[in-house]
């Protein structure tokens, strides 16, 4: 596989979450970014552990399939290793990360890794969608929109999800987040996001999901969303929701 010359957030999670599947120029960009902002791996050590505990929420109400975008890549307890049971469509649009999940996952017969852009779900291969997420439009199932509403513009985020919304049977479920405005304390990290990246106060979220209503759980910080035990203390930059897709 090629080396690429550009960081990647998602690989830089990666190496944030103790992975192995970066390279030298993501570690760099992590650092670089730890240097303006501070450490990082904890940070997003609790949002992953929200990621399982929201999987396992939804498999314990029935959900077998999963359709992921923004997914990054594929391991440190993401979907498929937090649902062995369950299948799972891993999308990106970053053809690095793409290359580098499909390698991941070329021996699995119960997760797959394609195109997705989630402002256009025309853009998902349907013979992906039909192999790994069957009951798509008929049965519930998972959705898992993490890492991607701080990147979207109101309009665009409002209505990604309510295509979403209305591309999903009722009962399905959506885990989602939103980025705080933690990064407002520290310019320089905020500066390296770049000018699509969009903080939110808290007040602004639940408007955001539209028709789909959060659990009674709430839109809160990601550690303190049903923790297994006291919550780590990390920064507030995140907090996050499962969020339901109710009868029309």
């Amino acid at each position: 596989m090629v080396e690429p010359d550009q960081p990647s957030t998602a690989r830089m999670i990666d190496f944030w979450l103790g992975g192995e599947h970066h390279f030298p120029v993501d570690v760099a960009g992590a650092r670089a970014f730890e240097q303006a902002y501070g450490p990082c791996a904890p940070v997003f050590r609790a949002l992953r552990a929200f990621l399982g505990r929201a999987v396992r929420a939804m498999t314990r109400d029935g959900v077998d399939s999963f359709l992921v975008f923004g997914a990054g890549v594929p391991t440190m307890g993401n979907v498929h290793e937090v649902a062995p049971e369950a299948t799972v469509l891993y999308t990106d649009v970053d053809p690095v990360t793409l290359r580098l999940g499909q390698r991941i996952l070329a021996g699995s017969d119960r997760a797959g890794y394609g195109y997705g852009d989630a402002t256009d779900i025309g853009t998902i291969d349907p013979a992906q969608l039909h192999r790994f997420v069957p009951g798509w439009g008929r049965r519930p199932v998972g959705v898992v929109f993490l890492g991607l509403a701080a990147f979207l513009d109101d309009d665009t985020l409002a209505r990604t999800l309510d295509e979403l919304y209305q591309a999903t049977a009722p009962g399905s479920l959506l885990a989602v987040d939103f980025d705080t405005e933690e990064l407002a304390g520290h310019p320089a990290a905020l500066a390296m996001m770049g000018p699509a990246f969009r903080m939110r106060t808290p007040a602004a979220f639940a408007p955001l999901l539209g028709r789909w209503t959060p659990t009674g759980d709430g839109i809160v910080p990601v550690d303190r969303w049903r923790p297994d035990g006291p919550p780590e203390q990390v920064p507030d930059a995140f907090h996050g929701a499962v969020a339901v897709r109710s009868a029309d």
